[in-house]
């Protein structure tokens, strides 16, 4: 049995489990949320064990200096030699990294290459990397790619219309990420409806402070909402979401900038629902503020439409779906977002029961008379790097 502790740094959360496998069994687990925000929470579960504190605010490098020592104290280990190997999640892997791969230094130089295509997470998780070789010196590290999982879409929905040269010469295409949670819920799913995956039409949304959606067509990945890097899309947290390509250069003028390096930060860090409401990027302050707050409810519906839009689009797109899948922090805990998706939805014949949804249980929350199924699956993207790291071990073993 091999202990693996399993890194997930987000943009606004990071969460992390220590799992024994391959009896993929969880010793402890945990969250950190609110990163870079006031009063973050740290979250640990060791069995039926669990723990809570508010800090005053950690960054993603203090966030696992504070697991790490959360995990000695709650008794999840005695000591951290007993970590065998560390995974982490990695946003982008470009075209250099298809599937898991150990790091070594010149790998770590590699995705340090590709911080332009996740300007927000690679440079923050290679940082993460650096820290636990550190901390935990000797035991070997694992990356797990979130973009792997798109790297068979159709060119038709992969690349954009730009000139084929540049495409190709380039390597310029819809990347997409959270693939490891759309390929885990879409699994999930299949499950659920005890289907076979490739007979099944779904789309997979992952919503959180980065949120995604899928179009899932005969159990294959066919489209995706996030594209080169992950600022496209659904707008988010903190990122803009789809915005018109000659904005940048348009702000470079009216902000006499000589680079477009200010304004990518800003539509990464400064936009979304951050920048729409003014008041935070963390849905639980919109919905609390929005009541008195115009732009906070401006920031709230216009995330609603823009899902309701992609999902939409995405229906005909694969020519209807089985299910609708619901994930991510906001996805899983959020029945007034899941409900206000669902009735924009309503032309398409898809219905929610409404006690079930604010029961907000895993499982079908459909009506009886909906077109679709609706599913809230809560995403696992720890358990399913755990076994892309195990499969690895046992390759090299």
């Amino acid at each position: 049995m091999t202990k693996i502790l399993l890194i997930n740094a987000g943009s606004s959360s990071l969460k992390w489990q220590l799992v024994k496998m391959p009896a993929e069994h969880v010793i402890a687990s945990g969250q950190v949320e609110r990163l870079n925000l006031p009063g973050t929470i740290v979250k640990v579960k060791v069995g039926s064990k669990k723990t809570k504190e508010v800090v005053e605010t950690l960054d993603e490098i203090t966030a696992i200096d504070r697991v790490l020592k959360r995990l000695i104290t709650v008794g999840g280990v005695e000591t951290l030699d007993e970590v065998e190997a560390v995974g982490h999640r990695v946003v982008a892997g470009g075209t250099l990294f298809k599937g898991p791969v150990k790091l070594i230094p010149s790998r770590i130089n590699q995705l340090k290459g590709l911080s332009e295509l996740a300007p927000l997470h690679n440079p923050l998780e290679v940082k993460c990397i650096e820290l636990l070789a550190q901390r935990l010196s000797g035991v070997p590290q694992y990356a797990v790619f979130d973009s792997a999982y798109f790297h068979g879409l159709p060119e038709k929905t992969a690349i954009y219309g730009i000139p084929y040269e540049w495409t190709k010469k380039y390597q310029i295409r819809r990347y997409g990420e959270h693939g490891i949670s759309h390929q885990y819920l879409a699994q999930q799913a299949a499950v659920m409806l005890n289907r076979p995956l490739d007979e099944l039409n779904l789309i997979t949304m992952h919503l959180g402070s980065g949120a995604s959606i899928t179009a899932v067509k005969n159990g294959r990945p066919y489209d995706t909402s996030m594209g080169l890097t992950p600022v496209t899309g659904v707008m988010m947290g903190t990122r803009s979401g789809d915005v018109d390509p000659t904005l940048v250069p348009y702000l470079m003028k009216r902000l006499d900038l000589e680079t477009p390096e200010v304004v990518i930060q800003e539509l990464n860090a400064s936009s979304g629902l951050l920048g729409v409401s003014g008041v935070s990027s963390d849905m639980r302050d919109l919905h609390e503020a929005a009541e008195k707050n115009q732009r906070a409810k401006l920031a709230l519906d216009m995330f609603v439409n823009q899902v309701v839009k992609l999902v939409g689009g995405y229906y005909t797109e694969i020519g209807g779906a089985d299910a609708l899948v619901f994930a991510g922090g906001i996805g899983e805990k959020d029945p007034e977002i899941r409900q206000a998706v669902i009735e924009g939805l309503r032309v398409l014949g898809i219905k929610l029961d409404i006690a079930l949804n604010e029961a907000g249980k895993t499982g079908p929350l459909e009506a009886q008379d909906s077109r679709a199924k609706i599913l809230l699956i809560p995403t696992n993207e720890e358990l399913a790097m755990a076994r892309g790291v195990q499969q690895l071990m046992d390759e090299e073993n």
